[in-house]
């Protein structure tokens, strides 16, 4: 039985933690509030992202006018930074065992679907990734179907193993999913939120980067001919 691997996207993957950081102080600025730092960022940040901005003093007419537009103003302030952004360490290492031992690598995702698919591009990864399962849209962004539903259908269509299927992520959502779905939940830290908050959750496992997922794969019996 081969595993499947269902990563988050933003935080998770790709590193553009400092790239939402900076976006959300640009909205912040926008209204007049203040800025913050990277610490108070990852007590708050939340998802949607509204509940981010009201956590942090915006009221409910800023809030409204961040999402007008389909988040013009998010979006054409985020997308160039996140342009900059790397993959996470280890995770092109993780992507090529996944080749070699032929393990499903899942993408599932807050973000949308073609600058995500367009991210895959930029940084060469994306003839590694199984399937990316995101929100269609900008009109559809959190207001369609939820990650945790999305990867429910997908696992059903394609009669997944719950017990083979590991799902990596930097926030507490993807742990309450593996929960739901009773799947192995891995959290890493160094993303959206704070190690405590990931803790907090009760994960299945902890790692602060992708090298530390081999581990753990071999000792639920899968690459175990693989070095780190």
């Amino acid at each position: 039985m081969k595993p499947a691997l269902v990563f988050d996207w933003n935080g998770t993957l790709l590193d553009d933690t400092y790239a939402l950081l900076e976006t959300t102080n640009v909205i912040l600025g926008h209204f007049g509030h203040p800025r913050i730092d990277i610490d108070t960022f990852r007590e708050h940040c939340d998802v949607p992202l509204s509940r981010l901005f009201r956590s942090l003093g915006m009221s409910q007419e800023e809030i409204a006018a961040v999402e007008r537009d389909e988040g013009a103003l998010f979006h054409d302030t985020y997308e160039p930074l996140a342009e900059k952004a790397d993959l996470r360490e280890g995770a092109r290492r993780v992507f090529e065992l996944a080749r070699r031992e032929s393990a499903l690598l899942i993408i599932v995702s807050n973000h949308i679907v073609v600058p995500l698919q367009s991210q895959l591009r930029r940084l060469g990864v994306d003839n590694y990734i199984t399937d990316v399962l995101a929100f269609e849209s900008r009109a559809t962004q959190y207001k369609s179907m939820s990650k945790g539903e999305r990867l429910r259908l997908y696992m059903h269509r394609y009669n997944l193993n719950p017990s083979s299927t590991f799902i990596i992520g930097d926030m507490p959502v993807e742990t309450n999913i593996a929960r739901n779905l009773g799947l192995t939940s891995i959290s890493i830290t160094g993303g959206f939120v704070s190690a405590a908050r990931l803790e907090a959750a009760r994960p299945d496992y902890t790692i602060n980067n992708h090298h530390e997922l081999l581990p753990i794969l071999q000792r639920h019996g899968f690459f175990r001919n693989a070095k780190s």
